[in-house]
């Protein structure tokens, strides 16, 4: 039985309309977001069980008794309701083609489809290889298939393997688009654990739909409307959408952040953000991730975080709240990435209030965003939506780096 927590989120994302396509420049498809909220029970709980299981690897990559592709929980469940929010992406499969809808993971390199709709393959080619992934709360078994996929018309993954269940789950998402580095793939193939399948990413660049094997990602922050858009970007960037230029960092070689889009900074708390006094976090190694909701740092950078704010954990929902003067007070919060320096306005450091009532809040009440992280485990902190909704995100496997910039919504109240 498939039971897989997505994470992330408020939102749902699919692809609509068609792309604008240049020849031989980046492709950017439109991605939209539904907001699919249950309570923040459920939310955190899928939120924390999915950073504990990036942990969860050997020295090979698997645990002795399984073998993972994602190391951690939480991808989809059964009923999308009880998640925050999720990135769908529509491709089309097939001979007749058949439209899939995948959920957008960017801690998982593997594709892989049929989780609701059956995939019936005619056009391509099964091999017969098994393929597994195991999450902390349940698994997906299949084989490997090989096929054309589709954007759109136009914009073609040829001959791309990716695996295929044959085991419905019962909800709108099919499967799982992996956009992450090869590194987090390894794992899934049963007979040959050490070895990664091609990305979707590296396969547009191998076949010339694009120059590099980058994705750029634009997030809008969440309101309590049901539909927002951003844009999911192949080979590149779209500059129209962010300020300044894209500021790049290596990936690290630090296990197990090393496996993902993982990054070395340090974290700073107000004005005086090259003074001692003003760091959180010192120098350290953590992942950034599309499927987690919240920012989570380390004990000590939290607790120091909560000194600053005067925040104090609200105990129906778990997160920090403050009152309107502290909100007043509220100073940025500064990621020191590279040789860049990354600011989190106040208003972005807040939850959404139109959206309270869904995480058992007063009307009018200010919950921080910023939660703690047990760790020891390889990785400090996690950089989830509530921080890459303000910035555009570039994950650039061919070079082995990750870069940002502010977004056309950084400075948005809208929170």
């Amino acid at each position: 039985m498939f039971s897989v927590i997505f994470l992330f989120p408020l939102l749902a994302f699919s692809v609509t309309g068609l792309p604008v396509e240049i020849r031989d420049s980046p492709i950017t498809l439109p991605i939209t977001s539904r907001l699919a909220f249950s309570n923040i029970t459920d939310l955190s709980r899928h939120d924390e069980a999915r950073l504990a299981a990036f942990g969860e690897y050997s020295t090979h990559g698997r645990r002795d008794d399984a073998v993972y592709t994602h190391p951690k929980v939480p991808l989809l469940n059964a009923d999308l309701g009880d998640t925050l929010w999720g990135y769908t992406v529509k491709v089309s499969i097939g001979d007749p083609p058949v439209t899939y809808n995948l959920i957008l993971d960017s801690a998982s390199a593997t594709t892989w489809i049929g989780a609701n709709i059956p995939f019936v393959g005619d056009s391509g080619e099964d091999t017969d290889e098994a393929v597994a992934v195991n999450y902390r709360y349940g698994s997906f078994e299949g084989t490997i298939s090989v096929d054309d996929i589709y954007f759109t018309e136009n914009i073609v993954v040829r001959e791309m393997e990716f695996g295929v269940t044959f085991t419905p789950w019962g909800n709108d998402a099919d499967g799982v688009l992996g956009i992450g580095p090869a590194s987090s793939g390894r794992g899934a193939l049963r007979d040959s654990p050490e070895k990664t399948l091609p990305t979707i990413i590296d396969l547009m660049r191998q076949q010339g739909t694009i120059r590099r094997s980058v994705v750029g990602i634009l997030f809008r922050p969440v309101t309590a409307r049901t539909v927002n858009r951003g844009e999911l970007t192949f080979g590149g960037t779209n500059p129209t959408k962010y300020y300044g230029n894209i500021k790049y960092t290596d990936i690290t070689t630090t296990g197990p952040s090393s496996r993902y889009w993982g990054i070395s900074q340090k974290i700073s708390y107000g004005p005086g953000i090259r003074s001692r006094n003003a760091i959180i976090l010192d120098y350290t190694v953590g992942i950034v991730d599309c499927g987690t909701t919240f920012l989570y740092l380390a004990i000590g950078a939290y607790d120091k975080y909560k000194d600053a704010t005067g925040g104090v954990v609200n105990p129906a929902n778990g997160l920090l709240q403050i009152s309107l003067d502290q909100y007043n007070a509220l100073r940025d919060l500064n990621f020191h990435i590279g040789s860049y320096v990354y600011r989190l306005i106040p208003n972005a450091q807040i939850w959404p209030r139109s959206l309270n009532e869904r995480i058992a809040g007063g009307e009018d009440e200010i919950y921080l965003v910023v939660k703690a992280l047990e760790t020891g485990a390889g990785y400090d902190f996690i950089i989830g939506y509530v921080f890459l909704q303000r910035f555009y995100t570039v994950f650039d496997s061919g070079r082995k780096q990750v870069g940002f910039a502010p977004n056309i919504f950084n400075q948005r109240e809208s929170n």
